[in-house]
């Protein structure tokens, strides 16, 4: 158990940013799923459109730090090669 009054707030506040972390980290992979979806669907154009509210996402939950900045660079990367790539 906490023995300082900081430990034992950060006791209770843990649970609860827990939760707001899970919730944004599942914003982020329904996202990349979006785009990877659109690209397996094959319109260039519509993958092109739901890649760019995706990067809005991906790069909000990065100034987040729910993720590394490499690893949303990295995701950016990925699906802009896929997009290309159609």
């Amino acid at each position: 158990m906490a023995n300082t009054a900081q430990a034992r707030k950060r006791a209770r506040q843990a649970p609860v940013q827990r939760a707001h972390n899970v919730g944004l980290r599942t914003k982020l992979r329904t996202a990349i799923k979006q785009v990877r979806k659109a690209v397996a669907a094959g319109d260039k154009n519509a993958a092109a459109e739901v890649f760019k509210q995706s990067q809005c996402v991906i790069d909000s939950i990065a100034d987040k730090k729910i993720v590394h900045k490499n690893t949303a660079a990295r995701y950016k990367s990925r699906l802009s090669a896929a997009i290309k790539a159609l």
